[in-house]
C-alpha cells in the first residue's frame, strides 16, 4: 500500500487494469449459468495474448473472479439460475424475490460478499499459518468430516418425508457425479466442463420449468434489511471462514464449504443469513486461494490457474489493492445492476423469460460438455425436481460434489 500511495503512476495503471477486470466481471456474472470457473479459464486462454505487464494483467484477473462473485447472485436471485458457488443461496435469494423482498437480498449478498473482503484481508496471513498448521489432520479426515456435515443437514430437515427426499436427493446427486464430473468430452470452447451442464441441471432447470406455470414475479418492495446487524456480520464472519477451508484443501469448492457454513449459522438466520454467509464463502474463496498460492505453490480455484498463466509476480500489497478495489466496485454496481436485473424481469412474460433461460442452459451445455452436457442437464434436471416435489431443500443436491469427494472417487 506504501508504494501505491508513493507512485500515483503505478495507482492510475492498477485502476485502469482492476475497472477492466471488473467489467468482465460484471458481464460474466450476469450470464445465467456461467460458472465462474468456466470464466476463468476462458481468462486462461486469451490472457497470454493480452498485452501488457503480467503483474496488472493480473490483478485485472483477481478483479474479473472477485467482481464476478458479486454479480452471480443477481441471476440466483432473480432467475433461479445459479452457478455452482451460488447453488445453496439460488432457492433463498429466488423465495425473497417471490415475496416481494428482492431488493433487500441483493443487498444482502452485497454486504456478505463485503464484508467478506474486508474479513478476509486482515486475518489473511493469521488464518494461512493456522490452516496449514491443521491441513495434514483436515486432510486425513476429510470423509468424515464432510460425512458429518451430510448427517447434520438431513437431521435439520422437518418429518420423515423431508429427510427421506433429502437422502434421496442426496443419493442420486452423489451418484450423478460420480458417472459425470470426471468426464472430458469433445465440445465446442476448450475451456469447457461438466459443472456447468450439472449446476445449471439440478439447481436452475427445476425452477425454470415451474416458472412457467407461475405467476412471474411480483412487484418489489423497499430495500430496507430485516436482518439485525449483529447477525449480518456473524453469518459474514461464518461465510469467511468457511471460505479460508476452500483456499487450502484440495478437492473442497466454495460450494461445498457454503453448505458447511450453513451447519454453523444462527438457526434464526433463516433465508437472509443463508444469503449472507453463502456470498461471503464465495467471495473470501478468491483471497484465501491466493494466499494458498503464496503459501503452498497450490492454485485453488480457476481464477488462480489464469492468474498463474500469466506468471504474474506475487505482489502481495498490489494484489490486495486491487481485490479491495474491486470489492467495493462489486458492491455497488450488484446493487445498481441487480435492481435494474430484477425491474426488467418484472416486467417481462415469466413464462417468455423461463422459456428462453432454459434454452439458453441447453446451449451453454451443448458449449461446454457438447452432446454429452446435454444429456447430463437433462438428468440433472430430472435429479433436481426430487427435493422439490418431496419437500426437502434443494441444499442435498450438493451431493453431486461432496458425495465422490467423501466416498474418494
Amino acid at each position: 500500500m506504501i508504494e501505491l500511495v508513493g507512485d500515483p503512476g503505478l495507482a492510475l495503471r492498477l485502476l485502469a487494469w482492476v475497472l477492466a477486470g471488473s467489467v468482465l466481471g460484471t458481464l460474466s456474472g450476469l450470464v445465467p449459468g456461467l460458472h465462474a470457473n468456466n470464466f476463468a479459464l476462458l481468462l486462461a486462454g486469451v490472457a497470454p495474448a493480452i498485452p501488457g505487464p503480467p503483474l496488472f494483467v493480473g490483478a485485472g484477473m483477481l478483479a474479473a473472479g472477485v467482481v464476478h462473485t458479486f454479480l452471480n447472485a443477481v441471476p440466483a436471485m432473480a432467475l433461479g439460475v445459479p452457478d455452482a458457488e451460488m447453488a445453496v443461496t439460488a432457492l433463498p435469494g429466488h423465495r425473497m424475490v417471490l415475496a416481494g423482498r428482492g431488493y433487500e437480498a441483493i443487498r444482502l449478498s452485497a454486504l456478505g460478499s463485503l464484508l467478506a473482503v474486508l474479513i478476509a484481508i486482515p486475518l489473511a496471513v493469521p488464518i494461512t499459518r493456522g490452516v496449514t498448521a491443521v491441513y495434514p489432520t483436515i486432510r486425513s479426515n476429510l470423509s468424515l468430516v464432510l460425512a458429518l456435515i451430510v448427517v447434520a443437514l438431513i437431521a435439520s430437515e422437518r418429518g420423515w418425508r423431508g429427510k427421506a427426499g433429502g437422502t434421496l436427493a442426496f443419493g442420486l446427486a452423489a451418484a450423478l457425479g460420480a458417472v459425470a464430473l470426471d468426464l472430458s468430452p469433445e465440445a465446442p470452447l476448450e475451456a469447457g466442463g461438466m459443472l456447468a451442464p450439472i449446476f445449471a441441471g439440478l439447481f436452475g432447470a427445476p425452477v425454470l420449468i415451474d416458472a412457467i406455470r407461475g405467476g412471474g414475479i411480483p412487484s418489489q418492495e423497499d430495500a430496507a434489511l430485516a436482518l439485525p446487524r449483529w447477525l449480518v456480520g456473524a453469518t459474514a464472519v461464518a461465510g469467511a471462514l468457511a471460505g479460508a477451508v476452500v483456499g487450502y484443501l484440495p478437492g473442497i469448492s466454495a460450494a461445498i464449504a457454503a453448505v458447511a457454513a450453513l451447519v454453523f449459522i444462527p438457526g434464526d438466520a433463516g433465508d437472509r443469513g443463508y444469503i449472507v454467509a453463502t456470498s461471503g464463502v464465495d467471495t473470501a474463496n478468491t483471497i484465501f486461494a491466493l494466499f494458498a498460492l503464496l503459501a503452498i505453490g497450490q492454485p485453488r480455484t480457476g481464477v488462480m490457474v489464469a492468474f498463474e498463466s500469466v506468471n504474474a509476480p506475487l505482489e502481495i500489497p498490489i494484489l490486495l489493492s486491487a481485490i479491495l478495489l474491486a470489492g467495493v466496485i462489486g458492491f455497488v454496481v450488484v446493487i445498481v445492476a441487480g435492481d435494474a436485473y430484477l425491474e426488467l424481469v418484472g416486467r417481462t412474460a415469466y413464462w417468455k423469460i423461463s422459456t428462453a433461460v432454459l434454452g439458453g442452459l441447453v446451449v451453454l451445455s451443448f458449449l461446454f460438455a457438447g452432446a454429452v452436457g446435454v444429456g447430463v442437464f437433462v438428468a440433472a434436471a430430472a435429479i433436481g425436481m426430487v427435493p422439490v416435489r418431496l419437500r426437502a431443500r434443494r441444499v442435498h443436491l450438493m451431493g453431486v460434489l461432496i458425495g465422490p469427494l467423501m466416498l474418494g472417487l
